[in-house]
């Protein structure tokens, strides 16, 4: 049995300093009015952190599990039985076909920036293509990440590279009670991917790289990519538990396998080609199937010109328009070839040497 490294995490936090960092969220003087029920709010905060209630309401897992016995967290419990329905009417021949837009931009119009995104603007785009096709549409706008309140997508633990089987199938890490750590979105992400049978990603660069925003529901997307959706397999968070089940071999099962992508890619000066392909790598390990040389594209807007007038410069590209939309066009038609059985993955039938 290999051994379970210890001894990075920083120290747990004493009851002032928890007070300190309870307190600064109130900030704003108004809430001095209600000092007194703070305090007792901050009490029973104090309470879950200090007993590590991480998942304060639990229902057992029941049958299909491997421990129907085991105490699951009501709120992970909901999350995958959703899945399951949303795995079921995308299988299901008879709905119609549904297509996944993820904005990737950080930019909206109702927070700092004060002006919509061009991406926004490419996603409403490709929207209407699919619409006119008959084709269902799902915009997933990450900036809203940026302008609601209390939003959030915490970023990935990484249990994946403890143990596969540690990653659990949907994520469990999240909501942690005990640390504050809700508001979590991915729960609701996770359905939409599900639910589609198409997914096209529209992002702008950011240095050379996607926008944190987009790579938040990226990393948090590895629990598609071998997860385990049983986490009374592993006790919960048991590492150890977790090394025996993937060195007893693990199958790494790819959840989202089998959707169709396409890639809309756009920047100002640099960083297209490369986003755009790790973009396409990343899609591709997942066993999501391209959609050809008209579902990928990357393209400057205004190369080296004001950030002031590229909403303008964007007016004027009529062309790159019209790419956006055979983007979509290419989608429709890979999905509606994997739905009658015309479009085999190219690796559907293969068996990889190393799975992981």
């Amino acid at each position: 049995m290999t051994t379970v490294r210890k001894g990075q995490a920083g120290p747990r936090l004493e009851r002032e300093a928890f007070h300190r960092k309870f307190i600064d969220q109130f900030f704003d003087p108004a809430f001095e009015a209600v000092a007194d029920q703070l305090a007792a709010v901050e009490e029973v905060a104090w309470q879950a952190y200090h007993d590590k209630r991480k998942a304060p309401r639990t229902v057992k897992a029941g049958p299909g599990f491997a421990d129907p016995d085991y105490d699951l967290s009501i709120e992970w419990k909901e999350a995958h039985e959703r899945l399951r329905a949303a795995e079921a009417r995308q299988k299901d021949p008879a709905t119609p076909s549904r297509i996944l837009l993820v904005n990737g931009a950080a930019r909206n119009d109702g927070s700092c920036p004060g002006e919509i995104s061009k991406t926004w603007r490419l996603t409403q785009i490709a929207r209407d293509t699919l619409a006119a096709q008959g084709l269902e549409t799902d915009v997933l706008d990450l900036s809203r990440l940026i302008s609601d309140y209390d939003r959030h997508i915490h970023p990935c633990k990484a249990c994946v590279s403890t143990a596969m089987p540690l990653c659990h199938w949907p994520c469990s890490c999240y909501p942690n009670h005990a640390e504050r750590q809700t508001g979590d979105w991915m729960n609701e992400i996770y359905e939409r991917w599900v639910a589609a049978h198409g997914v096209i990603i529209l992002t702008p660069v950011y240095w050379y790289q996607a926008p944190a925003v987009l790579k938040l529901m990226i990393d948090r997307l590895v629990c598609a990519d071998g997860g385990n959706p049983d986490p009374s397999s592993t006790g919960g968070k048991d590492a150890a538990k977790a090394k025996r089940m993937e060195l007893d071999g693990w199958d790494y099962p790819k959840h989202l396998a089998g959707r169709a992508f396409g890639l809309v890619v756009h920047g100002d000066v640099a960083g297209i080609e490369g986003t755009r392909r790790s973009l396409s790598d990343w899609l591709n390990w997942m066993g999501l199937v391209d959609s050809g040389s008209f579902g990928q594209l990357d393209r400057f807007v205004g190369y080296y010109e004001s950030y002031a007038d590229s909403h303008e410069t964007l007016d004027r590209d009529t062309a790159f328009q019209e790419e956006v939309r055979n983007v979509a066009r290419a989608v429709a038609l890979t999905v509606d070839g994997l739905r009658a059985g015309r479009v085999v993955p190219p690796g559907g039938r293969l068996r990889a040497p190393r799975p992981k």
